[in-house]
């Protein structure tokens, strides 16, 4: 892998993250580095996801796959919040 394909799963995952954390109500006690990591693996298993459906190439914006990597953000998030709070 370049430096551009890991700058860009940077990139992608933080939006994926951040708008999984915007989905979900209330605050969220976790950080950013957090938010980026939750948002880098939901993007990754959303793609092979949505790929495994074969709606990952669409001729314009993916957005089921957009739709399945945010949901799946937002389940991360909230997952890694609530490991943090009852730890």
């Amino acid at each position: 892998m370049e430096i551009t394909g890991i700058i860009a799963a940077i990139v992608v995952g933080t939006v994926i993250g951040l708008l999984g954390r915007l989905v979900l109500p209330g605050r969220q006690h976790i950080g950013v580095l957090w938010t980026i990591a939750v948002g880098i693996v939901a993007a990754l298993i959303g793609t092979f996801i949505a790929a495994g459906l074969g709606v990952a190439d669409t001729g314009g914006v993916d957005w089921i796959q957009l739709l399945i990597q945010v949901g799946l953000a937002a389940v991360g998030v909230a997952a890694v919040d609530r490991a943090k709070v009852h730890a």
